[in-house]
């Protein structure tokens, strides 16, 4: 799949079938979905992996004007709760944005969810960031939030677990999840694509949440998530400095091209419009002894000739993210560590990302 191949971007509004998927959160009732995916029946046996994810934590959002509040920040439209269905409280949905500064460069990435506390509220939204930036998103909020009727609070009662399927291939399957009686959790499809399973959030543990759940070692989410080139949290995107269309945003279903303003838009949309992006963050894989201390952030990345290719971001051991330009991903690349040495690395283009059309 050549990379000049990939389209600027999904189509305009909220992108992808992520915007399909429902969730619900109620006592004791079963968590389910309504997406029409395949996959394995829970009952039949199928293995889930829990991974539980410290560095994530979560904000409440809530308050009259919580949803004109957030989306004059955020670079998505709101995944605002679906008609309730009459057995029990309206369903939440989930979406992926991100906050930028007034230079269009990402400052945190989260991932929303919107539920109805009660029928009669307004809805409410948690956002889930990375736990480094917790302090400086709940900052920027209240620098934004003058005269808004809007209430920002942690809520470190609630953790967030990943759940993938015990094969990597059935990532895109999906089987309902049955909630223990007496536990509250809210279940959602991920909304940056469907290579990365479902996010849980609960009070308890996630692999008693799950029938034929597991712990997960934690390393392994990470090793998934840089092979599908998912960035997530300060050190994939850096406050500042990342730009998100060069980070995917619109691949993963993450930016609205039609919604109202918000912080940073005319970048982004300028960008969007021009449709010219010469770089990408790629899924990248080392080949050949690596240092123990592992490869810096932000050590160059060469062609064969020794021309400048791009930027290692992050990674975890032989896989992790490269910035790297479109035109140079093709022929050989390598980088070269402290102690001189060369080490090859071979960049990816995932298979979920929209291809343009013959």
């Amino acid at each position: 799949m050549a990379a000049a191949a990939l389209l600027r971007g999904t189509a305009p509004g909220r992108g992808g079938p992520a915007w399909r998927w429902r969730l619900r959160a109620a006592p004791g009732r079963r968590l389910a979905h309504t997406s029409g995916l395949h996959g394995g029946d829970a009952a039949g046996g199928q293995a889930w992996a829990c991974f539980p994810l410290g560095e994530r934590a979560l904000l409440r959002v809530r308050g009259p004007d919580s949803a004109p509040f957030l989306l004059g920040l955020l670079t998505n439209e709101l995944p605002l709760p679906g008609p309730a269905d009459g057995a029990g409280p309206p369903p939440a949905r989930a979406g992926y944005a991100h906050f930028l500064n007034v230079q269009g460069r990402t400052l945190y990435d989260v991932i929303l969810y919107g539920l109805l506390e009660r029928t009669d509220q307004a809805p409410a939204f948690l956002l889930e960031c990375d736990r480094a930036a917790l302090g400086a998103l709940q900052r920027h909020l209240a620098l934004h939030r003058v005269r808004r009727k809007v209430t920002v609070e942690p809520r470190p009662e609630l953790r967030v677990w990943a759940v993938l399927p015990g094969s990597p291939e059935e990532a895109c399957g999906a089987a309902p999840l049955q909630e223990p009686a007496g536990s509250v959790a809210i279940l959602a499809r991920d909304p940056r694509t469907s290579r990365m399973g479902w996010r849980l959030l609960a009070e308890g543990q996630g692999p008693a949440l799950v029938p034929g759940g597991r712990l997960g070692e934690l390393q392994d989410y990470h090793r998934h998530r840089y092979q599908q080139g998912v960035p997530e949290g300060v050190h994939d995107l850096p406050p500042g400095v990342a730009l998100p269309l060069e980070s995917n945003l619109a691949f993963m279903n993450g930016v609205s091209f039609t919604k109202g303003c918000y912080v940073g838009q005319e970048l982004t949309a300028r960008t969007h419009h021009m449709g010219v992006i010469r770089k990408r963050l790629f899924p990248v894989q080392f080949s050949g002894p690596l240092p123990a201390s592992g490869i810096a952030p932000g050590t160059s990345v060469l062609t064969e000739s020794g021309q400048a290719a791009g930027k290692y971001r992050a990674g975890q051991g032989d896989v992790g993210l490269a910035l790297l330009q479109l035109e140079k991903i093709r022929g050989p690349l390598h980088i070269r560590t402290a102690e001189s040495d060369r080490v090859a690395l071979t960049a990816s283009v995932p298979d979920w990302w929209p291809t343009a059309p013959k």
